[in-house]
């Protein structure tokens, strides 16, 4: 697990934000040793691993040699909102209130999203920050629409609309929240685009 949240560490201060350098900060002062024991694996995993193993970003091979003690749930904010959405992808809350590693005004964590699907148009309170780890999605981010692969980096500012559709292998990202991180205020906007691959 060190090598992960090294990893993760890395790419949170090449964001350049302060609350990404605050996020870095928190990874690497770590949990407690029983924070990630052997989770049961997501219904995803086999396409996780799949993806994982092909590379892309240098964090690929820490996120899948750790794969066995992540704790990838249900993508419980969108399921009251949309079955749809929570149907086709999963996350694993690493840093926040209710992570392993507590903090208590940042997120952060991994979202895996199943091949050539879409996840609607959507905002919330936080700033939210993406890092593409493996594969590639046609990412929404207000009025910019563009491919984003391995490397990708995008910032969503608080209440900015964004969406993705996922490419023909899906895609994993490291996300980070930070500001007003509540999950009440997560909503599904009016897109033209959703119920379209």
């Amino acid at each position: 697990m060190p090598e992960l949240l090294r990893s993760l560490s890395a790419i949170c201060v090449t964001e350049g934000r302060s609350a990404a350098d605050r996020t870095a900060a928190a990874l690497l002062a770590g949990a407690p040793d029983d924070s990630f024991g052997l989770r049961p694996p997501t219904v995803f995993d086999i396409a996780i691993r799949s993806l994982l193993s092909k590379g892309g970003h240098p964090a690929a091979a820490a996120i899948l040699s750790a794969q066995d003690c992540l704790p990838w749930v249900d993508n419980a904010i969108a399921r009251p909102l949309s079955a749809e959405a929570a149907d086709i992808s999963t996350y694993a809350t690493l840093l926040g209130p209710d992570g392993p590693i507590f903090a208590a005004d940042l997120r952060l964590g991994l979202y895996y999203q199943r091949p050539d699907t879409y996840y609607a148009l959507h905002n919330h309170d936080a700033d939210e920050t993406y890092a593409i780890i493996c594969g590639e999605a046609l990412w929404t981010s207000g009025e910019d629409v563009r491919m984003r692969g391995p490397g990708s980096m995008i910032h969503h500012p608080s209440l900015m609309p964004h969406a993705f559709r996922s490419g023909p292998e899906g895609f994993l990202a490291l996300w980070r929240w930070s500001g007003d991180i509540n999950l009440h205020s997560y909503a599904f906007l009016p897109d033209p685009m959703a119920g379209s691959v």
